[in-house]
């Protein structure tokens, strides 16, 4: 089972026990957040619509920050002497996912995912 989330403007297929660094959410570290999920798959039934999805969740625990990598930009304007140097550097939420539910039915556990 898997599903394909929405958050922070992106879209990021994950799995039950997959980490993912997503925009900076609220919450401290250890915290349970809930996430958009806009397609679920389930073996054969997958599911799409808005209709089925409003009562679907991916939950999953705030586990860290992260930092992606540095970008350094320049700006240049001929004949105007005017240069200016700059560097970004975004800043992440590491989730992991700990179950998909679709509308009130909930997974299976991690433990026993791990095991099939």
């Amino acid at each position: 089972m898997y599903a394909v989330i929405a958050t922070g403007g992106k879209q990021e297929r994950v799995e039950i026990g997959s980490r993912v660094a997503v925009e900076i959410l609220d919450g401290d570290e250890g915290a349970t957040v809930d996430l958009t999920p806009v397609l679920i798959v389930d073996g054969d039934q997958t599911i799409a619509q808005p209709s089925l999805l409003e009562g679907a969740t991916v939950t999953a625990t705030i586990v860290g920050s992260a930092a992606g990598p540095k970008i350094r930009g320049f700006i240049y304007k001929n004949k105007t002497n005017s240069r200016r140097r700059f560097g970004h550097r975004q800043h992440y939420t590491v989730v992991e996912v700990t179950d998909i539910a679709t509308a009130g039915k909930a997974s299976r556990p991690a433990a026993k995912a791990a095991k099939a």
